[in-house]
């Protein structure tokens, strides 16, 4: 079976060559706005998967988040260097995610449909966000496309529920890994389980407590 041109892309996409272009780019990408339109996605196969159509309506939008971990303000009141609490504050969401919400205020017309990870360098990550204008006539006429047209979807990326924001808030499909929605819940229902048998057994003593051997 022959091999369709999107899988050619992402052979492309992992070679050394495209590698050394990549690091060109990067160095005209970090001169660029934080959040700048692009007229075509720079990963096809990716946007295609994601949803991306090249017709009227939809905008490629590429972001760059500032990477490393937060600081907070410097304390004024007297304390171990210690106890000040200054460095070593993760961001609670992905940068992904961030990326999508930089991307939907700067254009709060449109609504975004997905994303996906173009590079990085030693400061920043690079992402291109999918958006799509829900009002658009091309768009409203495209039965795949009309549920952007629902109340319910709107300003859907500030509400976690793009695959980011989904991703970050643990309800995507997992494996149970530590820490996820599903291992939590398995643990839970294997502790109610544990208990339930812990009580049914102490029930079971105390009814038969006289015939228990040396009673």
């Amino acid at each position: 079976m022959a091999s369709s041109m999107y899988s050619y892309i992402e052979q492309i996409w992992q070679s050394d060559e495209w590698k050394r272009i990549l690091r060109q780019r990067l160095i005209e990408w970090r001169k660029s706005q934080a959040v700048e339109r692009v007229d075509k996605p720079t990963r096809l196969n990716r946007a295609r998967s994601l949803g991306y159509k090249a017709k009227q309506g939809f905008v490629i939008v590429r972001v760059r988040v500032r990477r490393g971990g937060l600081n907070k303000p410097r304390p004024n009141k007297g304390r171990r260097p210690k106890r000040m609490g200054v460095y070593g504050y993760s961001p609670a969401k992905g940068y992904r995610w961030i990326a999508e919400e930089k991307a939907a205020r700067k254009f709060p017309n449109l609504e975004v449909l997905g994303s996906y990870y173009v590079g990085e360098d030693g400061m920043y990550k690079y992402y291109e966000i999918i958006m799509v204008d829900p009002y658009h006539p091309v768009i409203k006429s495209d039965p795949s496309l009309k549920w952007l047209q629902d109340p319910a979807n709107r300003n859907r990326v500030f509400r976690g529920l793009t695959s980011a924001g989904k991703k970050a808030r643990g309800l995507l499909k997992s494996r149970g890994v530590k820490g996820s929605v599903k291992h939590k819940w398995k643990k839970k229902e294997k502790e109610r389980e544990q208990k339930k048998r812990h009580e049914a057994s102490k029930y079971y003593r105390l009814q038969n407590y006289d015939k228990l051997p040396g009673k």
